[in-house]
Parts: C-alpha cells; structure tokens; sequence
C-alpha cells in the first residue's frame, strides 16, 4: 500500500496513490501530513506535532485533536482498509506517530539526493551527469514550500529548502560554466540575482559568465551594483572571491577563459556513487590529485569568511590561484592522472576529501601548508587577517589632513572634508551628514548676509549663530577624528567591559581559523581547527567541527537544551554528516533562535578521509 503513495510538498501540497489524486483534507489536517512527510519512516511525538501545528494558541486538548486529524488521514491514504483493521500507513508507537512510507515517495526528499549526487558527480568528474542530474532535481520544484502553514517548525523546514535550492542552482550554473555555456547563462543569471539579491556566489557567476562572453565592462559594472548593495544595507564589503575576481577582471588574466582539454589517452569510467543522504566514501588516487579549498561556516555554502558576507561563493576551478607549477607533460591538474615516468612510479597522494554542499568542487591545487609567519601574526588579536582597507598612513595623513581644515576654518568647512570621506567610503550616511554640516554653514551664512549692519542681532540669533558654528567647529572635528577607524576602535574599546572585549578576541580568533581553513586547507590537520577534544596549541576561538566532535563535545554546544544536543548526536550517528546549518536544523527540527546561536561557532568540514595504506 505505502509503495503506491506519492507525495508533493515543493510546491502545492499533493498525494497520489498509484495514478488518483488524494484529497488531503482541511488546512490543519493538511498541516499535521506535513509534519509526518518532513519526518517520514521516524516517530513524530504528538507533543511536536501539536506545537508545530499551532504554534500561538494550541488546543487545550491538543493529542485528542491530533488523534482526530491523522482518524482523516488514515481514512485518506488507507480507503480501503476496513474500520477495525489496525492501520498499516499511519502508526501510532511508544515514541509517536510514524508515516510509514519510502523515503523516496516524498519529492523533498528526491530533490534533495539528487542535488547530493549530482555535487558528488561533480567532484569526480562527471560534469555531464553532474548537469543532467541537478537539472533533473531542479524541475521538481514546484513553488514555495508549505505555504499557508505558520510557525517556526515549517519557517525553519521551508528556509531549508529553499536554501537547498539556491545551492541547487548555484551547482548547475557552475556545471554550465564549466561546460562552455556562458553565452546562455547571462540571462538566467540576472533574474537569480534579482531573486536572491546577497549570494555572493550568484555575482561570481554572473560576472565570470559576462566576462568570458567579451562583456568586461558589465562584469565590472555588476561588481560595483553589489558592492554598493552591501555597503549601504549591511555596512560590509564583497567577499575575498568575489574581489579577487574583480581584480583579475580588471588585468584580463587569462586564466579566466576556459581551459582547453588535454588530449590523453582515454581512462575506464568512474563508478557512480551510492545513492545515499551522506556523502560518498573517499577514494585514494593513485596519482597526485587536489584537495578542495575548506569553506567554514553556516551557510549551504559553509561560508565563513572573515569579512561577514551574507552569502558564499565558492570558486569555480578555474578562478582558484594558480599552484606553484608541477613538473608533467600531461597538462594542468584538471585532466587525466599522468602516466608513470621513466624514473618511476608518481607518488601517492592524500586521498580527495568528498565534496559536500558549500565546498568547492573539482581540483583547486595542491594542500599549501600554513605559512609560520602567517601563524605568529594571527596569534596577535589585535587586528583581523583580512584588511582590505586603505594602508594605515593613508587613514592617518586623511585624519590629519581632514582635522587641521575643520579646526583652521573654524567650521566652515566641516561639510567638505565629511563629504569628501562619504565619496572615499561610498558612504551614503556620510553623505548625508555632511550635507547637514553644509546646510548648517550656509544657514549662518544667509542669517549674517540678511542682518542689517546697523542693527545689532538678537539673542536667539546669536544663540543659534554660537550652537550652528560650535557644531561644525567642535563636533565636527570630533567626527573627523573618529572617522578613522583604528582611533574608532580605541575609543570603543574604553567602554568595553572585560566579558566584551574577551568575546570581541575569540570572534576575531574564529575569524582567522576560518581564514586560514579557506585558504591553507592543511590547517585543519595541522592546527585541529575546530576540535576542542584534542590537544593543540592553536586558538581558535571555540570553533567545533560538528562532523568529527565526539559526543561529549555535541553535549556543550551553546544554546540548545540537552534534548536538542542529543538529537543532532543520534541524528549525526544515523545519517552521516551535515552539510550546513540549514541541514542540521532541518534535520533535528531546531527552532530557528537557537541554530542562531551555532552560526558563530560552528564548522560544517566533510569528513576526513581514513589513511592510505600502501602495500
């Protein structure tokens, strides 16, 4: 019976069974399905349901009322089992209600093992199949998830999905670019950053396209749209991708065209991964391979890059530094293994890690270990690895410089020095505030032009000429001052109070972890970012790698209750490793405050692959 059941919740919510549609009933009725699809084949306490269902005013006698919506449902998915036959579908255990279908007869859970494998088809090389199947999984879709349904519980599974999504269609447009198809996928890419305006990995996309279809000066033009975006909305700047892509625009580097494919001899197929939830086992290649560059975060794209970003984006293969070149005849990384030289056989390498979402896929270069230098300098918490602000005597000549026009002119021109910071910052709160200071002057300048010279002003007037003048002389000096930000800092920093400035540490620290793991993928080993449960010199601020912590660690992860860390260990032991926050979440039905809380702290690395063993 539960083989011919077919659900639909990526979109309007349907079932079918066999070829006749089901009528799912009420809202609420329809609401409590949708609870037991999310968790089908595992115990739903009616507790969860209850809260899920009505998450502001439950029921007084909310089991019974959950007792009469699944009496509908069973009478729905069973029409033809007789009233006193124990239901087959629909159970009721110790531990809750359980949906007793495949998981595969639910199009959640389709789509998402297709995005699965066709990221894990990418990282082995099947660009084709790769494509074929995300677009497979894409056609799926429907519509928005759970419409009509409230509440936490199905904000958190709808953010889910959606967020696989957007990870789904990054993964295809990148596939397509890998496969010479940028001419098409400009306009495509345009309607995706209108609809998800902040994903970093989108703008990288769409100016990478732009520029290898001949269009530089709109892929800058592109840049420069979503750097104003995030200066004025959120005060940040791009991620160090997306620059590093604009910089490379700006030179022409040609290593932003596509690749030509080395001719080699042809090599036996690669097998097809397991279709499963977790990612696939590694493989140990037998000839020196690339190792993805780390994303940290808690994103779908695991970003965590030091400048706080919205969104990630990791780079396509081709938009990674170039390695330190490898003596071979073969050609670049990409292409086939190398044939054995005359003087003997190629090394081993370190087996790939498996890609999981938010990690690069495809060959990046080789691990580069982490620079000492680079370690010494981190080990300072004064100042954030990643400053890609103007050099310090830059800002200290401009502060000077700003400082003695405010004071020599006595005010006057306050407005021009703030303004001339706002066109620097492409500020437009600067903006506004030196047009305050110029309205200010040019008020006093039409009060003393309109006074006749032979009267004398009056109290009020001189009263204002005194404040308009000391605000511009005084304060905006002041404002000088302060616009640079390592005097900004200083000053912060006297009104923080020890726990403050203790947090400010360990959030730079985590910062230069992730940094560090972004770009020198051997820190993870070398350093054990990210495991607390191991002995290591290296602070990384608290970060916890939630995909190789033992239990105990999982049992202090901050802001859950001691339910809620059991869970994401049971749900860890029984379907593999989490991909990102939105999956943990979804997974371990976390309410929305407290993923929060784990953003900060938490890594989402894929798990390390076991030892080679040479015979």
């Amino acid at each position: 019976m539960s083989e011919a059941l077919r659900f639909e919740i990526l979109g309007p919510q349907r079932a079918w069974y066999a070829d006749r549609p089901l009528d799912l009933g009420p809202g609420k009725q329809r609401a409590v399905l949708a609870v037991l699809l999310l968790a089908a084949g595992r115990p739903v306490p009616t507790g969860q349901i209850v809260d899920a269902v009505w998450p502001e005013e439950p029921p007084a006698n909310g089991p019974n009322v959950v007792q009469k919506y699944v009496a509908g449902l069973r009478r729905v998915l069973e029409p033809d089992r007789s009233p006193r036959t124990p239901a087959q579908v629909l159970t009721l255990t110790d531990a809750g209600y359980v949906l007793r279908i495949p998981p595969e007869a639910v199009d959640a859970v389709r789509f998402e093992r297709g995005v699965r494998r066709a990221r894990q088809w990418q990282a082995a090389g099947r660009t084709e199949d790769a494509l074929a199947e995300v677009t497979g999984a894409l056609e799926r879709w429907q519509g928005e998830p759970f419409t009509g349904f409230t509440g936490a519980y199905f904000d958190a599974a709808r953010h889910r999905l959606v967020e696989l999504r957007a990870v789904a269609l990054e993964t295809r447009t990148e596939l397509e670019l890998a496969s010479g198809r940028h001419g098409e996928l400009v306009g495509r890419l345009v309607e995706l950053v209108a609809e998800f305006p902040v994903r970093e990995r989108l703008r990288h996309q769409l100016m990478l396209a732009l520029h290898r279809g001949g269009r530089q000066a709109e892929a800058l033009a592109a840049y420069r749209d979503f750097a104003d975006l995030l200066r004025e909305e959120y005060g940040i700047e791009p991620g160090e991708a997306l620059q590093d892509l604009h910089r490379r625009i700006l030179r022409s580097d040609p290593t932003l065209t596509l690749p030509v494919p080395p001719v080699s001899p042809a090599s036996p197929a690669l097998p097809a991964p397991p279709a499963r939830s977790g990612p696939p086992a590694s493989s140990a290649p037998s000839a020196p391979t690339s190792v993805p560059a780390p994303r940290a975060g808690g994103t779908p794209d695991g970003t965590g890059l030091p400048d706080g970003s919205t969104s990630a984006e990791p780079e396509a293969a081709a938009l990674q530094p170039t390695p330190a070149p490898i003596p071979d005849a073969t050609g670049p990384a990409a292409g086939p293994a190398p044939t054995p030289s005359a003087t003997g056989p190629a090394p081993a390498a370190a087996p790939v890690p498996p890609a999981a979402p938010g990690w690069a896929a495809g060959p990046v270069g080789p691990l580069t270990p982490v620079p000492h230098a680079l370690l010494v300098a981190m080990n300072q918490p004064a100042d954030t690895t990643a400053d890609r602000r103007a050099p310090g005597w830059v800002r200290l000549a401009a502060t000077l410089a700003g400082t003695a026009t405010v004071l020599v002119s006595f005010g006057s021109l306050t407005w021009a020095v703030v303004l001339g910071y706002a066109l620097w910052r492409r500020s437009w709160r600067l903006a506004l505030a030196g047009i305050g200071y110029f309205l200010l002057v040019f008020s006093v300048f039409v009060l003393a032009v309109s006074s006749p010279e032979t009267e004398e002003i009056s109290d009020g007037e001189a009263i204002y000429l005194i404040v308009a003048m000391g605000t511009c002389w005084l304060l905006g000096t002041a404002h000088v001052v302060l616009l640079n930000p390592t005097l900004w800092a200083a000053v912060g920093g006297l009104f923080w109070t020890g726990r403050q400035r203790t947090d400010e540490q360990r959030r730079l620290r985590r910062e230069q972890a992730r940094y560090l793991l972004h770009h020198y993928p051997a820190a993870r080993v070398d350093l054990r970012i990210g495991r607390p449960d191991l002995l290591r010199t290296y602070d990384d601020g608290g970060l916890v790698d939630v995909n190789a912590v033992p239990d105990p660690v999982l049992a202090t992860l901050p802001g859950l209750t001691v339910d809620q860390r059991r869970q994401v260990a049971v749900d860890r032991w029984l379907r593999g490793p989490y991909g990102s926050l939105e999956e943990l979440a979804g997974r371990c039905h976390l309410p929305p405050a407290a993923a929060e809380t784990l953003r900060d702290v938490l890594l989402f690395l894929p798990p390390e692959p076991p030892p080679v063993r040479h015979s």
